[in-house]
């Protein structure tokens, strides 16, 4: 009887294990139920706990209930090296190297949104590897101004184009187990000042320009994180904005993500409470290496909100909101089952070379200079301080510990060993520190030569060559392309425009390589043979630079900017309303966007103005002809769709892929619309001679507007005709439609 006992008892034991599991630990039950649970078993100091940051980077888990911590990290282009617990200086580790991605402005010239899935899910894989559960990006703000320090982040200007490629991106990063958090919610859009511009903005533009990539990365990316700006907007900070927050987010757009408050963007605990934030980091610090010593009990949200409750003050249903939020967050990420990931993996590499191949824009190529002609062996002379330094440290919360990176230089040499003598000059000298944050590149960028004599060396060197290549632009120094600051000037740093104007007098093949992610004056644009923008490309920068100057790949990627000739040529500027007007007392500034829905290629069509290169604008080594512009209807309802067909065919003697863009004109309106905005665009790849067809298909949201009336969007019916080109400024096939 006692072995029956005894044999009965151990095969029911695993049974009476599994019913004595805890509801919330079962991930087969549906994540709520869980999440109810959960809830159920947690003290009040526990629910306290996850709402706020324990170290630097990281925030609290429920440890008696088997949830661990919760570790954040930096950026949209890498996974940050680590820091110590409570300091902003490095953490001296050996296995938090990484593969260094493209510039998100890189990522967008590609208007290739396959490439944004990857992106995401490689950076996801390197996120799992290194154990963290949230990537605190990507950044979809819209590029107001070209002085914009952190425009280098960001997706370009047009409110379809960055909705378009953020999405994919966050599905491949949260593919992983790893949150996104989007970034930065919303209005900033300038760096001087962020933590005191209170901007103005019409409510028709804040819907038509600045939140539809928000509104497309929490309705059609699925977001799981959202991270609140610095900035101010109707006179309350935003990263506990009630109307931004509350209201709209979490009301009319349904989002069931966490708000995370930018490091040091927490201000109050009511309106923290009670104004939609979730999760807060950073307070007392600006988030790049100043900071209060372990004060996490003292932020907004922990003991001052603990006291609150417990007085009264504080509804515990708001609490819960909050926490529910979190656990979901960690049924998504630490608690659900993910993989390893993968740390600088070739594939990881593979995606970066070709990110930064189809990102490198061809602006501009007169005489066919390029490609570079390696049929006789010619001598090549690389001139410019971004030739040979590292751009994946500085430039602020995104600077990286990169594995490795190939420099513009060295790509071009181990490229061209064999069939050309490659030489160099320096030409300027600009940011010689090559570090940040406690991570050095270990270059010697020192050299003690004066600007005269940098120049006459290149230019000696310029008369003896077949080709001269000036990778010049900007870099991530402060003032340049580079958080918590804005260019202080449109024109290029260091004297380049001096350099450049004495080589063009010695060379008549001057390529000018422009290193940076925003637009910048080139006063001489039309004496040189070439311009490449070239952009922030990571890891493998220089090969893919190589892989275009030499035509391994047949350039294909587009401006997702305008490019002004001057500063005076933006709205933000022409009207004067940027940087702001101070307030009295110094503290805070308003900055008014007057131009309205007018941003970029919208400012310039309605103001006549030419700018040196168009939004969308990208040249490449083949040509392409559109052709038969089809629509699948002459009219629609406003709960239709409409395809629009095109023909492509590549008319060119060399493989190479085409951007057909989709801008939609609404022929008459009850309120003043832009000339033409982009609804939709479809990137073909063709072989010489090959033909397809492309489709695009819109809906009632590629014809509406924001009505300020009645504080929704609306789509007049009337006549709207279809623009087809491959640049704004190259409209070859227009047909008119009717929206019933």
């Amino acid at each position: 009887m006692s072995k029956f006992l005894l044999s009965f008892f151990l095969l029911t034991l695993p049974f009476l294990a599994f019913a004595q599991q805890p509801l919330y630990l079962d991930d087969s039950q549906p994540i709520e139920r869980r999440i109810d649970d959960a809830m159920s078993r947690m003290t009040l100091q526990e629910k306290i706990n996850i709402l706020h940051a324990q170290s630097k980077f990281s925030s609290r888990g429920v440890p008696r209930l088997g949830f661990p911590d919760f570790w954040t990290d930096d950026g949209p282009h890498g996974v940050r090296p680590d820091v110590l617990w409570d300091e902003w200086e490095q953490a001296g580790q050996t296995n938090d190297s990484c593969v260094a991605f493209p510039a998100l402005t890189c990522l967008a010239a590609t208007w290739n949104p396959s490439l944004a899935w990857h992106y995401g899910r490689s950076l996801g894989e390197e996120a799992r590897y290194r154990g963290k559960d949230m990537i605190l990006g990507p950044g979809v703000n819209i590029l107001r101004t070209p002085l914009g320090g952190r425009n280098f982040e960001y997706m370009g200007e047009d409110p379809w184009l960055v909705s378009t490629m953020v999405v994919p991106y966050i599905r491949g990063l949260q593919s992983n187990g790893v949150a996104a958090c989007v970034k930065h919610f919303a209005l900033n859009n300038d760096e001087e000042n962020r933590h005191q511009v209170n901007v103005k903005v019409s409510d028709r533009a804040l819907h038509e320009i600045y939140l539809p990539a928000f509104h497309a990365a929490v309705t059609k990316g699925g977001a799981w994180g959202l991270m609140g700006a610095y900035n101010l907007y109707r006179d309350e900070h935003n990263c506990h904005n009630e109307y931004l927050l509350k209201d709209l987010l979490k009301g009319q757009w349904g989002f069931d993500g966490v708000v995370v408050s930018d490091w040091g963007g927490c201000h109050d605990t009511d309106q923290a409470v009670n104004n939609g934030l979730d999760m807060e980091f950073g307070s007392w610090t600006d988030g790049l290496h100043t900071g209060a010593s372990n004060a996490y009990d003292n932020y907004y949200l922990a003991n001052a909100y603990r006291d609150g409750l417990l007085s009264g003050k504080y509804s515990m249903q708001t609490l819960n909101d909050k926490v529910r939020r979190v656990l979901r967050l960690f049924f998504r990420t630490t608690m659900a089952r993910r993989g390893h990931g993968a740390l600088c993996s070739d594939a990881h590499y593979q995606t970066v070379r070709r990110i930064a191949d189809e990102g490198i824009v061809l602006l501009q190529n007169r005489g066919d200079v390029l490609p570079l002609d390696l049929s006789r062996r010619p001598t090549v002379l690389v001139v410019g301080e971004n030739a040979i330094k590292m751009m994946t440290v500085g430039g602020g919360s995104s600077s990286l510990k990169a594995q490795r990176e190939i420099s513009p230089l060295d790509g071009l040499k181990a490229r061209l060993k064999d069939v050309a003598t490659v030489e160099y000059e320096r030409g300027y000298v600009g940011d010689t520190t090559g570090a940040y944050n406690g991570v050095t590149t270990g270059q010697n960028l020192t050299d003690t030569r004066s600007r005269q004599q940098l120049i006459a060396d290149a230019v000696a060197k310029a008369r003896k060559a077949d080709y001269v290549i000036v990778v010049g632009g900007l870099n991530k120094s402060d003032y340049q392309d580079c958080e918590g600051h804005d260019r202080k000037e449109y024109g290029l740093p260091y004297g380049q425009d001096e350099l450049v104007e004495a080589l063009t007098k010695a060379n008549r093949r001057v390529v000018f390589v422009n290193i940076s992610g925003n637009p910048v004056a080139m006063p001489w644009h039309d004496r040189v043979a070439a311009i490449v923008q070239g952009w922030y490309g990571g890891s493998e920068s220089g090969e893919a630079l190589a892989d275009v100057l030499t035509g391994d790949v047949c350039p294909s990627g587009k401006l997702p900017f305008t490019w002004p000739v001057k500063l005076q040529d933006v709205g933000a500027h022409a009207l004067k309303t940027y940087p702001g007007t101070w307030r009295d007392g110094h503290k805070i500034i308003d900055e008014t966007y007057s131009e309205g829905v007018y941003v970029g290629y919208r400012w310039t069509e309605a103001k006549h103005i030419r700018p040196l290169f168009a939004f969308g604008h990208g040249l490449g080594y083949t040509s392409f002809k559109l052709s038969d512009l089809r629509l699948s209807s002459s009219s629609l309802t406003a709960a239709d769709s409409l395809t629009v067909t095109v023909n492509v065919r590549n008319t060119g003697h060399r493989a190479g892929a085409e951007t057909v863009q989709l801008y939609i004109h609404d022929d008459k309106c009850s309120v003043d619309r832009p000339v033409k905005e982009l609804k939709g665009f479809a990137k073909v790849a063709l072989q010489p001679g090959e033909s397809k067809d492309v489709k695009i298909v819109i809906g009632r949201d590629a014809l509406s507007f924001y009505d300020e009336k009645q504080g929704a969007w609306t789509a007049e019916p009337g006549t709207f005709t279809a623009l087809v080109g491959n640049a704004s400024d190259n409209i070859v096939l227009k047909r008119s439609f009717i929206l019933k």
